[in-house]
């Protein structure tokens, strides 16, 4: 099969691989139908997170068929359509039984990170009853790659870790894929405003489009005192990290309000500088978090319901086969508008 390897920093190849086989009997054998590109890839292929080695098949999200299953698997048979998510659960471990699938003690992110993942033709989905759902019919399967990873990510340690709540002043930094995905769903808990904040100005006139109230281009002036300005000084509720750069991570220290809550979604590759000298006296709260993806079915019911559209978020489309090219559109998104790409096997 054909699939995109990772081979160093900055170094990645689309290239032959053999096709994964059942391991264990847990194991499902999945054809990748359609799939994307993750920011995190683009950390991985900075060198941020070493624990990839060369020779991974990267990617961590899809939608696809199933092929093949284990003997132990009962909830999933060959032909269905399944979505695949970004994160392994055994669903027995202690971590498991707290639905703290991230941590799961033989699972969590390891697809496209310690095992290979979905940029191929085929994957392995280990602990296949508890790390896939089955797609409805109808569905729209671009839209559910996007529940793959970012949505539940946006909401589970943006838009909960940051216990939005209505009537919430909430500032986004960074019009990603991810913090778009955060603004898409604070909307659930009714926020007064939200700020999108980003150096991007086609990105932001999409997040008004989103349902971003106000939008700060961080490239123009003090962007600190700029958000503080439209708050009358007040600061904001909750900060929403959504990049992974020290810089974006100042800015959400910089512009809570007493009692605020900075939620960091970003991946992040360096150390940041943190004030506690100013934040320990304004009752601030930071939370971290890798997504457990807990939220995934009832994600996928309010996008069957149309109350939340993440198909909106894709802004490109490449078969399989040009990934390499779908990589030059994405990394430099400014540039081209990109988005989120779908990459598409057919």
């Amino acid at each position: 099969m054909k699939a995109l390897v990772y081979l160093g920093p900055q170094k990645k190849e689309w290239t032959d691989k053999e096709k994964p086989k059942i391991e264990k009997a847990t194991d499902a054998i999945v054809k990748i139908t359609k799939t994307t590109i993750c920011g995190t890839d683009l950390h991985i292929l900075s060198g941020d997170v070493p624990a990839v080695t060369a020779g991974r098949i990267l990617g961590h999200e899809g939608v696809g068929i199933v092929e093949e299953v284990g003997s132990a698997v009962n909830r999933f048979k060959p032909g269905d359509n399944v979505l695949l998510s970004c994160v392994t659960a055994c669903g027995r471990c202690d971590y498991c039984k707290k639905q703290m699938y991230a941590h799961c003690e033989d699972g969590g992110w390891i697809l496209g990170h310690l095992i290979d993942g979905t940029q191929a033709e085929y994957v392995r989905i280990p602990y296949a009853d508890t790390s896939m759902y089955h797609i409805p019919d109808g569905s729209d399967e671009e839209a559910l790659v996007m529940l793959s990873d970012i949505l539940p990510t946006a909401f589970e340690i943006g838009v909960i870790n940051g216990k939005v709540e209505p009537g919430n002043v909430v500032a986004i930094v960074g019009a990603g894929p991810v913090g778009m995905s955060s603004l898409l769903t604070a909307q659930l808990y009714s926020p007064a405003e939200i700020i999108m904040i980003d150096l991007d100005e086609n990105r932001l006139e999409l997040a008004k489009k989103f349902g971003a109230s106000k939008t700060v281009n961080s490239s123009e002036g003090n962007v600190i005192e700029n958000v503080l300005a439209l708050t009358n000084g007040k600061g904001v509720d909750v900060a929403i990290e959504a990049v992974g750069y020290p810089v974006t991570f100042d800015i959400c220290q910089r512009i809570l309000k007493p009692g605020g809550r900075l939620a960091n979604v970003g991946v992040h590759g360096k150390p940041v500088e943190l004030h506690l000298e100013d934040l320990w006296i304004r009752n601030v709260t930071i939370t971290t978090g890798l997504v457990s993806t807990s939220t995934t079915p009832m994600l996928l019911k309010t996008v069957q319901s149309d109350k939340i559209k993440p198909a909106e978020l894709i802004t490109h489309r490449f078969p399989l086969q040009d990934i390499i090219k779908a990589y030059e559109v994405f990394g430099n998104a400014a540039k081209e508008k990109a988005l989120k790409v779908i990459l598409y096997n057919e």
